[in-house]
């Protein structure tokens, strides 16, 4: 075989090679189209805390606006957001939860009714490595409520996994497992004023 098909071969190898790595990277409408249908979800997770440690739970998502996340022992705490606010349970404290709005963190981004990545100046950056879609994106009205990088897979399109960048630059990653989208999730789950009372906080 002589060099000039030799380099023909060598040649088309990287084109189709490239072409299959193009082909994995979802555009951003592709992503904000997944997220906008994706009404309700749950699984489990695996959280890497900002100090290295590790949490595991059960998270549930119903948007717009909702999210859940129940930790296991021995952290035992819970953060949920509903009615436009954050609060996070902390079993150790009888004082009641920490509260926070929303719309002032990056996780908004996801749970807003209409999810438009398309935004200007909303994705600082986007990313493959033929195999997952990384998204990186900020409130571009306050970018300084931080950022969350958003991972997914294509074929289906499926999120895997998100990275929040908070207003100090720490960092936490959740690691998404079994997401089942689709389910049944009960209203009473997101109701901050209703854990606050069974807690008799």
């Amino acid at each position: 075989m002589n060099k000039r098909i030799l380099s023909f071969i060598a040649v088309l190898a990287l084109t189709l090679y490239a072409g299959a790595v193009s082909a994995q990277q979802l555009s951003l409408a592709q992503i904000s189209a997944y997220l906008n249908q994706l009404q309700t979800a749950q699984g489990g997770f695996t959280q890497i805390n900002p100090d290295g440690t590790l949490s595991t739970g059960q998270i549930y998502i119903k948007r717009p606006g909702r999210i859940r996340f129940e930790y296991n022992a021995p952290s035992d705490s819970l953060v949920m957001a509903g009615g436009g606010q954050v609060a996070i349970f902390d079993p150790r404290s009888n004082t009641g939860p920490d509260r926070y709005p929303l719309n002032q963190t990056p996780l908004s981004i996801i749970l807003q009714n209409n999810v438009d990545l398309e935004r200007a100046d909303m994705v600082t950056n986007v990313a493959s490595d033929g195999t997952t879609t990384t998204v990186t994106a900020q409130d571009p009205d306050n970018p300084n409520y931080g950022s969350i990088q958003l991972v997914f897979t294509a074929n289906p399109v499926e999120l895997r996994q998100w990275i929040v960048t908070d207003e100090f630059g720490t960092e936490t990653t959740v690691i998404l497992n079994d997401l089942i989208s689709g389910s049944v999730i009960r209203d009473i789950l997101f109701n901050i004023n209703a854990e606050i009372r069974s807690r008799g906080n």
